[in-house]
This record gives structure tokens, sequence and C-alpha cells, in this order.
């Protein structure tokens, strides 16, 4: 071992202050089109069900990391939509005694990247019963949805702002983009040549939604018996 170097590591014993041209460089690794969030975009975009499984199957090292990527999607998502406040026009709950209701659906508000993963638990028990005959265990398949709700979420970002700016409630075109887009990437990921593929995802998104809503108000009326 010498002075600048580790002899087992290599890597310097005393790293550089943190300045600002290291702060520009790990934001240009972040956003670099070749392995980062833009280069993961864009093959989700074009290619996701594919892309996806060759993540998972064969190669680890072409996109952001899943768990990564949701969380910053998700991010981006809050920031505008508490900048822009387009989920107010559409999320109302009145009444005093859905107290509990409103204060969980503000978490969720406020921590879409845990409440995606929540809700992509969920959506992941039904992808596994309509595609059991597929050898993908349960965490492969959190691994698809985080790439897929991650991507939605960015779908919604775009459309956020141009409501934002334009006051045109297109939200409900986002939503009915993103059905569509969740089909055809989980479609693609299991089985493209079968249109029964592209059904059942969208039958497992729905179930998966709605479960995740129920299980949502099951555990507000028991907090409100809790604090009643």
């Amino acid at each position: 071992m010498n002075e600048e170097f580790c002899s087992n590591c290599k890597q310097t014993m005393k790293p550089k202050r943190i300045d600002g041209t290291y702060i520009l460089h790990e934001i240009e690794h972040v956003l670099h089109f070749d392995r980062g969030i833009l280069y993961t975009i864009r093959e989700l975009l074009v290619r996701p069900g594919e892309n996806i499984r060759n993540f998972i199957s064969e190669n680890r090292s072409r996109l952001v990391k899943p768990v990564i990527f949701i969380i910053v999607s998700s991010i981006i998502y809050t920031l505008i939509n508490h900048f822009f406040h387009i989920e107010e026009s559409y999320i109302k709950i009145d009444g005093a005694g859905d107290s509990q209701l409103n204060a969980i659906n503000s978490w969720v508000q406020s921590h879409y990247g845990y409440s995606n993963m929540i809700m992509g638990a969920f959506i992941a028990f039904w992808l596994k019963i309509f595609f059991k005959k597929y050898d993908y265990n349960f965490f492969e398949i959190l691994i698809l949805l985080c790439f897929i709700l991650g991507m939605e979420m960015l779908m919604f970002s775009v459309f956020s702002i141009v409501e934002g700016l334009t006051k045109y409630h297109l939200m409900p075109v986002a939503t009915v983009i993103v059905f569509v887009y969740f089909s055809w990437a989980v479609g693609q990921f299991f089985d493209k040549s079968k249109a029964g593929s592209y059904f059942k995802a969208l039958v497992s998104y729905l179930l998966g939604m709605i479960t995740f809503c129920i299980s949502i108000m099951i555990l507000g009326a028991l907090m409100n018996l809790i604090s009643h």
C-alpha cells in the first residue's frame, strides 16, 4: 500500500473533495444516454417487454436499477403534481368520517415511490396467477413492474405539465395511454405473439389496482375504528 492507492482495491486512499465538477459528473452519469436513465427511458418506450426480459435473464448493466428507476420517476411526478396541483381536481374525499382515508390518500400522494411498489405487489400477485405457466417468480415480476410503473409515472408527469400549462383536462387521456402501455409492455414481456397475453395483462392490472384500493379502504376503516 502506498500513500495514494490501496494495494487491494486500487482506489485512492483519500478521495477528492466534493465540488461542482463532482456534482456535474454524477448528474451526467445518471442522465447519460449510454446506460443512464435517458437510455433506459428510450429502451422502455420502444421495446419494454424485450428489454426487461433481457435485464432479468441476461444483462443487468444496460438499464438503470429498477427500484431506483421507479423511485426517481415517482419523485418527478410528485414534484410536478405538487407544483401544478393536478390531482386536486380529480381526487376528492369529503366528510369528517373519511379523515383516516384522507390521511392515507395524502400519504400515497406524497410517497408515490413506496405506494407504487406496494401496488406493484398486488398487480404481481394477479400476473403470477394469469401467467403461471411462465418460469418467473414473484420478485422477477416485481422488477418488471418497477420499470413499467416507473414509465407510467413519467407519462403522467408529461401530461401533468401540459395540463398545468394549458388547463385542459388531459389526465383521463393519460390514463388510457397508461393502460395501453401496460398491456403492451407486459404482453410483450411474456409472449408478444399471443393476443391473450395483452388481455391478461390488462385484467391483472385492473384487478391489482382494485385490490390495492380495497386494501386502502379497509385500512382506513380499521384506523377509524381504532381511533374511536
